[in-house]
């Protein structure tokens, strides 16, 4: 008989591919998620996965369950949700994954905005450089520089800036001049540490000086900001970082400017939930007062 508690087991071995990752979230021996597949593959009457040495792939069997296995998650979630919060009221945590740049110099200045219109919502802010809260699904609403798949998520854009070079007047006076991007073969610049940057769109400086070589390298934004605004050399930096700091000076203004993308990413299972709704929309507004940034319009 189809027991419809299999279906957590099937959607989390459907997300992570493999039975290990999937019983360390469910916090159950990998041999019980094996038994709780082999069941509702019996109810079935099919294979729903693949079993490779790579890893659990679903069958196209599997595809066509997954839609239907995360509306009655996402249903069981909107009702406990309804259950446990007075109306009106938003309760509960909301992890929002983000890149430490809008993270830390965004995001995080404008939170108590929303702790203020909604004082029993739990915020939980994650930055990082790196794929992996991404790869593991651990949060609830995420800002990406790159488009996911849509397997399992849902994602929009949300708005657009730029990248451009700065430094301080001190470090430019002491050094020599910068009239064209080849003058800057000659000078200290600073960007992301190459060995472990895993996400395409910060690799800023290949898109301004392809041959060029980051002498100081840290692996965040905020490392970055401050060795520029230290005088150590030049970084390519938002302008939503760059532009407000009166310590900083723009270099080749005009001639280098990368533009970007962020993306917001809900997993599909909580695209309904309110408390996502509402950081959703606080994440769009944050942007539309932010003057740097660039809102997309859906």
């Amino acid at each position: 008989m189809f027991n419809p508690d299999h279906l957590r087991y099937f959607l989390e071995v459907s997300r992570t591919g493999r039975l290990t990752d999937a019983s360390r979230s469910l916090g159950v021996d990998h041999t019980t998620v094996g038994r709780r597949i082999s069941a509702l593959e019996k109810s079935a009457g099919q294979r729903l996965f693949d079993r490779t040495p790579s890893g659990w792939r679903l069958t196209e069997a599997g595809r066509r369950l997954v839609g239907y296995a995360e509306t009655v998650e996402s249903t069981l979630i909107a009702a406990f949700e309804d259950q446990t919060s007075d109306t009106g009221t938003l309760r509960g945590t909301v992890r929002i994954a983000a890149p430490d740049g809008f993270g830390a110099f965004v995001l995080t200045p404008k939170l108590g905005v929303l702790r203020d219109k909604h004082p029993d919502l739990d915020i939980e802010l994650v930055t990082a450089t790196e794929h992996n809260s991404l790869a593991t699904r651990e949060f609830d609403i995420a800002v990406t520089l790159e488009r996911p798949s849509p397997r399992f998520v849902v994602t929009r854009r949300l708005a657009t800036y730029s990248l451009e070079l700065y430094a301080t007047e001190d470090y430019l006076a002491a050094r020599s001049p910068i009239r064209t991007v080849d003058d800057l073969r000659g000078h200290t610049l600073i960007s992301y540490v190459e060995a472990v940057l895993d996400v395409a769109p910060l690799r800023i400086l290949d898109a301004i000086l392809p041959d060029g070589r980051a002498r100081i390298q840290t692996n965040n934004i905020t490392g970055q900001w401050i060795a520029a605004r230290s005088s150590v050399g030049i970084a390519p930096l938002p302008s939503y970082i760059g532009e407000p700091d009166g310590a900083l000076t723009c270099v080749l203004p005009g001639v280098v400017s990368v533009e970007r993308t962020y993306w917001t990413v809900v997993p599909r299972e909580l695209i309904d939930l309110a408390r996502v709704k509402a950081v959703d929309e606080f994440l769009r507004s944050v942007v539309t007062d932010e003057r740097h940034l660039f809102p997309v319009r859906q």
